[in-house]
């Protein structure tokens, strides 16, 4: 599978991402259907699956439940083959979302990723946004805290998840990878991917397939292989975030990609 570099920080993955929110957690999520969480097997099989098909892009978050978790038994002697991509700021505690982006909190967030994974660095965080994403920036000064954890060797490479056009230019500006939504029917963040573009700055994209609700996309063919089209025409895309458990999906999905870049 094609690779891309993710602006100036000498990594490069795959243009397709393998997404863990499944591996961990299966409340208060937005899918159109209710599913279980796969098996240690059946993730390990997963896992596989994308490494064969040359996927070494994983992401994953506190927020995800147990994913870091399962992830960290389940790259046993693996740690060398993935790039791991975890956030910051939000954590998924019995059954609700809590988010605090001090920077005591953000410096235990990434002391406890890097047990969960059982690894001693961590290529690419992101902040976990709560859609304030210019008030995390410019008040709360994320990305100074983890510069200063870039600094210590403990990540590579530092960025947000965005939910607004104004902050992920920000963010484009402050730190290395911003990750957006964009799909034929929610593309307003484009103005983002083509900024990253203009400054050499990395881009993952989230909901490609709007979270499983493809109807909404109104393809007339294959609505994952017209997405995909829609998405590679953007020159700033580094990278899209697949979150399937289902084999089938997965394949297809990496098939789609790979027929239209």
């Amino acid at each position: 599978m094609l690779k891309r570099s993710i602006g100036n920080t000498g990594i490069q993955v795959s243009v397709a991402g393998f997404g863990t929110v499944k591996f961990g957690r299966n409340q208060k999520v937005h899918y159109p259907q209710a599913f279980t969480l796969p098996s240690d097997q059946a993730a390990a099989d997963l896992l596989a699956l994308a490494r064969d098909y040359g996927i070494n892009l994983l992401d994953t978050a506190p927020a995800y439940g147990e994913s870091e978790e399962r992830l960290g038994k389940l790259l046993k002697g693996q740690r060398q083959n993935w790039v791991i991509s975890t956030k910051v700021g939000e954590e998924f505690i019995n059954g609700d979302s809590q988010f605090d982006f001090s920077a005591q909190a953000m410096r235990d967030s990434i002391e406890r990723s890097l047990k969960r994974l059982h690894t001693d660095y961590l290529d690419l965080v992101l902040v976990h946004s709560n859609g304030e994403d210019l008030k995390l920036i410019e008040q709360d000064e994320v990305f100074n805290t983890l510069a200063e954890i870039k600094a210590r060797g403990k990540i590579r490479a530092y960025g947000m998840s965005t939910k607004t056009v104004e902050g992920g230019m920000q963010a484009v500006r402050l730190s290395d990878v911003v990750m957006v939504t964009y799909n034929p029917h929610q593309s307003g963040e484009q103005p983002v991917i083509a900024y990253a573009h203009q400054h050499h700055k990395g881009i993952f994209i989230k909901k490609a397939l709007a979270s499983g609700h493809l109807n909404k996309l109104g393809a007339k063919q294959d609505p994952v292989k017209t997405t995909f089209q829609f998405i590679f025409q953007e020159p700033g895309v580094t990278s899209i975030i697949l979150g399937t458990i289902n084999p089938e999906h997965l394949k297809h999905n990496i098939d789609c990609i790979n027929s239209v870049i």
